[in-house]
C-alpha cells in the first residue's frame, strides 16, 4: 500500500456499488490518476463498450476505457474497497467482498446512515475502516451515465473500535489526496461518529419526508409546515448527537454548532430541486434505508438519553410503507 509521503502514487480502488455515488465517486477518482475497477451487473456490457459518462454541474466528462467486471473474483486485490452499495444489500457483501481483500486492504464506505462501520467491522475483521459522507446530489440516469446536479464535497474520516475521535491516518491522507486529484472537494473529519450525525441532520428530515409527502426538496422547503417539521427533526438530530456526545465522552463537548439548522434549511432551499435517494427506492419498488438512517440513530438516541419524538414517529411510518411495498 502506498504511503503519505508518496505523493505521486494513488492506491488502488475497488467500487462495489456503482450506482450514482459509487459510480460518480469511482469515475473522480479515474479522473485523477487513480487505478480504479468497477463491479457492474446490468451496465457492463454498455460500460465495456462505451465506458462511463458523467453530466456534471463541474463540467461534464467521460471515460471511453474503465476496467469493468462482472463479478468480484476478476477483480484483484486492492488497497481500498469502496461501498456504494445501499445498505439494504449489504447481506452480499460476505460474498463480495474476500476476493478483494489483501492483508491490507482497507474498506471505505458511502452508504448513507449511522453505526455503519461497526456494521462493517463485525464482518471484515481487523482492518481498516474509513467513512465517506458524501454531501452531493446525483442520480443515475441510464446505462454508464451518471447526472450530478449539485454539491459533490465528501467528508472522510477513520473509524475506531472505541468510538473516539482519532488523529488523521496516513491511510487517510492518501485516500484523501486521491480524490483531491479527481476534483473532489474532501473535509477530513477526526470524529467520524459526530460527522454521522451531522448527516443525518439534512438525512433525517429530508429523506423520510420526501416519501411521506411525495415531494422534492424544493416542494418540501415551499410548504411552510413540512418546513417546520424538518427543522424539528433537525433540532431533534441535534439533541441526539449532544446525548451521544455526552454519553460517550463526557466533558468533550462532542456537540453540532446550533447554526448548522438554518445553515441546512439555506442549503436545501438553494439547491437545485432534487428527489431524494429514498424516494427514487420507494418510486422504483425498492426497499428503504429504514434501519440504517432512522432505527439506528433512534436505538442511539435513546440509549444516550435524547427524547426524539419526532424521529421514531416517521421511523415507524417509513417501516409501514416500507412492508406495504412488499420489502420490510
Amino acid at each position: 500500500m502506498s504511503t503519505s509521503c508518496d505523493r505521486l502514487m494513488s492506491l488502488r480502488y475497488a467500487i462495489v456499488g456503482a450506482g450514482a455515488v459509487g459510480g460518480y465517486y469511482g469515475a473522480r477518482l479515474q479522473q485523477g490518476g487513480a487505478e480504479v475497477h468497477f463491479l457492474l451487473h446490468r451496465d457492463y456490457d454498455h460500460v465495456v463498450s462505451h465506458g462511463l459518462a458523467v453530466e456534471s454541474i463541474a463540467g461534464d466528462f467521460a471515460l471511453p476505457q474503465v476496467q469493468a467486471h462482472r463479478t468480484t473474483p476478476t477483480m484483484p486485490n486492492v488497497d481500498v474497497v469502496v461501498i456504494g452499495l445501499k445498505t439494504t444489500q449489504n447481506a452480499l457483501l460476505a460474498d463480495l467482498l474476500p476476493p478483494l481483500l489483501g492483508p491490507k486492504t482497507a474498506i471505505l464506505t458511502l452508504q448513507n446512515g449511522f453505526g455503519i462501520e461497526a456494521e462493517l467491522a463485525a464482518w471484515v475483521g481487523d482492518r481498516p475502516i474509513l467513512g465517506g459522507l458524501c454531501i452531493i446530489c446525483a442520480n443515475k440516469v441510464g446505462p454508464g451515465t451518471i447526472r450530478h446536479l449539485d454539491y459533490g464535497n465528501l467528508l472522510l474520516g477513520q473509524h475506531h473500535p472505541d468510538r473516539q475521535p482519532a488523529g488523521i491516518s496516513p491511510l487517510l491522507e492518501q485516500t484523501v489526496q486521491d480524490f483531491a486529484a479527481g476534483s473532489i472537494a474532501v473535509e477530513k473529519v477526526e470524529d467520524l461518529r459526530l460527522a454521522r450525525w451531522r448527516k443525518l441532520m439534512w438525512n433525517i428530515p429530508f429523506n423520510g419526508l420526501s416519501v411521506v409527502m411525495n415531494a422534492t426538496t424544493a416542494e418540501m422547503m415551499a410548504d411552510p409546515s413540512i418546513r417546520q417539521l424538518a427543522e424539528q427533526l433537525m433540532e431533534e438530530v441535534l439533541e441526539a448527537a449532544r446525548c451521544d456526545g455526552d454519553a460517550l465522552s463526557p466533558g468533550q463537548n462532542r456537540h453540532l454548532p446550533q447554526a448548522l439548522v438554518a445553515q441546512m434549511l439555506a442549503h436545501t432551499e438553494q439547491m437545485t430541486p432534487y428527489r431524494t435517494s429514498m424516494k427514487i427506492d420507494f418510486d422504483e419498488g425498492r426497499p428503504l434505508e429504514v434501519e440504517a438512517i432512522y432505527g439506528n440513530a433512534l436505538q442511539a438516541a435513546q440509549a444516550a438519553g435524547a427524547a426524539v419524538p419526532r424521529i421514531e414517529m416517521l421511523y415507524h411510518l417509513l417501516k409501514a410503507i416500507d412492508r406495504r411495498q412488499g420489502q420490510g
